[in-house]
């Protein structure tokens, strides 16, 4: 396990959502300072504010590789292209190893959207959830293919 996974995965065993955990993780890789960090990735948790949407630790990949290769042209669709096509293999690589990248999926949950009041972090909460994990591997898919070069 390398240090940004071991380091997402420690931010979320302290409580903070998938998102920010992943995120938060690269925080200094991408020039952001901790608090705009887990500010900027806050909304994202529980697929998109518990709505069970795109899963948070997704999402935060998606940001870094925004931060790290993103484009600022309106115009280049070449560019744009080229980005929308990074973001499909960082996705692409997180369903290949789960199936998915959506949260209710991932969590086996009903369709729609989750009660907005976070589940308590108990360690039966750690124990059943998977989102450990999630928050891990998508550190590590970032590290090997945003962060190497």
């Amino acid at each position: 396990m390398n240090i940004k996974e071991q380091k997402a995965r420690e931010l979320f065993k302290k409580g903070y959502n998938c998102a920010q955990s992943t995120f938060c993780a690269f925080c200094d890789d991408v020039g952001i300072d901790f608090e705009t960090a887990l500010k900027l990735s806050s909304s994202f948790g529980g697929g998109m504010g518990r709505l069970r949407e795109v899963c948070g630790a997704v999402t935060a990949m998606f940001m870094v590789a925004g931060l790290k290769k993103g484009y600022i042209s309106h115009n280049d669709d070449e560019i744009k292209a080229k980005h929308y096509e990074l973001i499909q293999n960082l996705a692409g690589k997180f369903k290949k190893e789960y199936g998915t990248i959506i949260c209710r999926e991932l969590l086996n949950l009903s369709e729609g959207a989750d009660s907005p009041v976070p589940s308590k972090r108990t360690e039966q909460y750690y124990k059943e959830r998977p989102c450990e994990d999630f928050v891990g591997f998508a550190a590590k898919i970032i590290s090997e293919n945003l962060i190497k070069d």
